[in-house]
């Protein structure tokens, strides 16, 4: 396709379902032809046409939706042209965060049939609208995800990467005998001997500050901890409190000299 060095690129994107074509006549070709018409007028030329045939737009995961994206990304164009929103996706929270994505990006998006397009100054209103309703709708995803973790933690659930001495089942913190045995060495060795934390961290194949974060590691005696809160958690401890509490109780002493 001959192109002119001045003239900004452009993306076709088109997708239809057979039900769509049968219904309502959307047929591929009728979305390709209006889409370059239209941005050949607006003066782009063409990048690229990509058509998903025959794919829902229930979500993103569609093969030339992907590679549209990935190319906005790497900035190959400058505005991606569609038929009508629903040619893009029907699912509004994707729809909402996707043009919120190709905004940070810089790449225009134009909807035909909708007589939406990002390069004007009310394409440009729409677009902050958009992006704050992405916005809002991140925070409503961060907050459910931190309601979620702080609730698991009050439960006694585990949140992050099982230590050293357990494995992480199910979302469950399981001991692992093998792993946990030797935990309970670094722990004895480090109260009954005089050894070092640096002798101690070369002896397991451990960083010294490996070992001192192992050393007070309140997993080892059920306790689980989120956001600066101690719970009780599910699992099964691994080192008497006792022993935990001299240990860090030598730990302290240690720090003092």
């Amino acid at each position: 396709m001959e192109t002119n060095k001045n003239k900004p690129f452009a993306a076709i994107y088109t997708r239809v379902s057979t039900q769509d074509q049968a219904q309502h006549g959307f047929s591929l070709d009728a979305q390709q032809d209006s889409l370059v018409n239209y941005a050949k007028v607006l003066g782009y030329d063409i990048f690229k046409i990509y058509c998903d045939k025959g794919k829902s737009a229930k979500d993103l995961k569609r093969h030339e939706m992907i590679q549209l994206l990935k190319d906005a990304e790497s900035k190959k164009f400058s505005a991606i042209f569609v038929y009508k929103l629903d040619r893009f996706s029907r699912n509004l929270k994707d729809l909402i965060l996707t043009i919120d994505k190709l905004k940070e990006w810089g790449v225009d998006f134009i909807s035909l049939q909708d007589k939406i397009e990002t390069s004007s100054a009310s394409g440009k209103l729409m677009f902050q609208v958009i992006s704050a309703f992405a916005e809002f709708e991140r925070n409503i995803i961060g907050d459910r995800t931190k309601f979620g973790m702080e609730r698991k933690a009050k439960e006694g659930g585990f949140i992050t990467k099982a230590p050293r001495g357990y494995s992480l089942i199910n979302k469950n913190l399981i001991i692992d005998e093998k792993g946990a045995e030797e935990v309970r060495t670094i722990f004895n060795e480090f109260l009954e001997t005089p050894i070092s934390l640096t002798q101690l961290a070369k002896k397991h194949r451990i960083t010294t500050s490996g070992i001192k974060k192992l050393l007070i590691n309140k997993t080892y005696i059920g306790i689980v901890k989120y956001a600066g809160k101690e719970t009780q958690g599910n699992h099964k401890p691994i080192i008497d409190a006792d022993i935990f509490n001299k240990v860090n109780e030598k730990l302290k002493n240690k720090f003092k000299e």
